[in-house]
């Protein structure tokens, strides 16, 4: 059996709430070139990878207590969970989940661009666990607003194309999908964050926003450099798997998941940016633990 089209997607809906979330990112008043700074006053809640958790997204939400209006929150890769029947992804519901969230919350939530969201703007096909998983999510929009898809597609690749490539504290905290390789330095542009993007940026070969969330391969010394360069004293980034949820890769780099069942978020004081091995000592787990999934 087919999944059915959900409640609530009338595509004229669906379009307003997504335009409505590209004007808050692209308004959001810290907004320099691709990136959001933030002030050092408050929290910051930072996710990893989520990959259509909506379980997780509710929890991290719950966690990031946004009515406090000091306190930030952090998303990425929301896109692309690869587990789906009948072939059908039908993600870009979280995609519009959390553009409601931006424009309930329009200077405290702040969905970095990754690189699955990059690829499905600009068609680049990722296949995982043997599936493809851009044609998968274009079927999927499809399945659900049929004659009137392209719309939607529109208002989806403007709002992903709206998402900063970083959050960035005036307090050392820098919030980014990844990094580029090292031997890709000579091509990124190392001053891509304190400019707008442009179309060149998003695709492969000198792209530099894609050569920033597809980077897998750094070392010490070029993050170091990276570092030095955009005044920053920790990093905290996604696009890896991380089977503990999280870990400190470097004195200055943490990396975590919020997707699989060890999955965490993980709440930073912005006026009191620590060392990754201190400040991974906070992290939250997402999924209930096994006494309290027995106690409920």
């Amino acid at each position: 059996m087919e999944p059915q089209p959900q409640e609530n997607s009338s595509p004229d809906t669906i379009c307003a709430v997504l335009q409505s979330a590209t004007q808050c990112l692209l308004g959001f008043s810290g907004r320099i070139g691709c990136t959001h700074h933030v002030s050092s006053k408050g929290k910051i809640l930072v996710s990893g990878d989520l990959h259509n958790n909506s379980d997780h997204l509710l929890k991290i939400i719950e966690l990031a207590n946004l009515d406090v209006p000091t306190n930030h929150v952090v998303l990425q890769e929301l896109i692309h969970s690869g587990g789906e029947q009948h072939g059908v992804d039908l993600s870009y519901q979280m995609l519009v989940r959390v553009a409601e969230l931006v424009i309930a919350y329009p200077s405290q939530v702040h969905p970095i661009l990754a690189n699955h969201e990059l690829s499905q703007a600009t068609g680049r096909a990722i296949t995982k666990g043997g599936s493809e998983l851009v044609e998968k999510f274009s079927q999927g929009v499809k399945h659900v607003f049929g004659d009137r898809s392209e719309d939607v597609f529109l208002a989806l690749n403007t709002f992903i194309f709206a998402m900063p490539l970083a959050v960035q504290s005036n307090s050392g905290l820098m919030c980014v999908h990844s990094l580029p390789n090292e031997l890709a330095m000579d091509e990124f542009d190392i001053d891509i964050l304190e400019r707008d993007l442009k179309t060149p940026d998003c695709y492969g070969g000198c792209g530099s926003a894609f050569l920033l969330v597809w980077g897998r391969r750094y070392s010490e010394a070029q993050i170091n450099e990276l570092a030095d360069y955009w005044d920053v004293s920790l990093f905290c980034l996604g696009h890896a798997w991380v089977p503990e949820g999280v870990e400190a890769l470097l004195p200055n780099v943490v990396r975590l998941n919020s997707d699989h069942d060890k999955g965490v978020a993980l709440p930073i004081d912005l006026g009191d940016i620590k060392s990754a091995q201190e400040t991974i000592q906070t992290a939250m787990q997402l999924e209930p633990s096994p006494v309290e999934k027995t106690e409920t």
